[in-house]
């Protein structure tokens, strides 16, 4: 499996469900520390403590205009600081991590080790509707691109431009 088989855009799998895939540089272990240790975590998506197990507790403490120096402001419909609390459903390391989103939505992440490589499957169900749809694939994929430029050492494009320009291609992809 090459980076070139697997496309960067989410696909709906479901109503309410968007899936991703990404090939990293692994090992394994090294990209399941960058889903669960806070620290890590705050470089791609969001601060915040896990409880690592079953019932454990999720707080994600979001602040995407931090990832790069170069970053615009948060837009209006978004804040500088947001939070959402959730529960982990599942937790088997280094391959499986479940956990609630605020809204009641489903977030899965997948881990598999494939030569020197991860592939990383990420699945977002339980969506509400098309806007909250379309938010988080724009959303997901601009974060799951922070993570491939954390784990490769690259520059990474400024959050806020990346994501409105992915918002409205998602808008494009997603029919009504």
């Amino acid at each position: 499996m090459t980076a070139q088989q697997i496309s960067s855009y989410g696909t709906v799998t479901e109503p309410g469900a968007v899936r991703m895939e990404r090939l990293l540089p692994g090992p394994i272990e090294r990209v399941w520390r960058y889903l669960t240790d806070a620290e890590l975590r705050r470089t791609w998506l969001a601060g915040g403590e896990m409880t690592q197990g079953a019932g454990g507790a999720v707080e994600l403490i979001f602040r995407n205009s931090e990832f790069t120096d170069a970053d615009d402001p948060a837009p209006p419909q978004y804040s500088n600081e947001h939070r959402i609390q959730g529960e982990v459903l599942a937790c088997e390391p280094p391959r499986l991590l479940s956990f609630t989103w605020g809204d009641g939505s489903v977030v899965t992440f997948t881990l598999e080790q494939v030569g020197e490589q991860v592939r990383l499957e990420l699945t977002h169900r339980k969506l509400p509707d098309r806007d909250a749809l379309l938010s988080v694939s724009g959303g997901w994929h601009s974060h799951l691109d922070l993570l491939v430029a954390r784990l490769t050492g690259s520059t990474p494009e400024p959050f806020w431009p990346k994501h409105a320009r992915l918002a409205a291609e998602y808008a494009e992809r997603i029919p009504e």
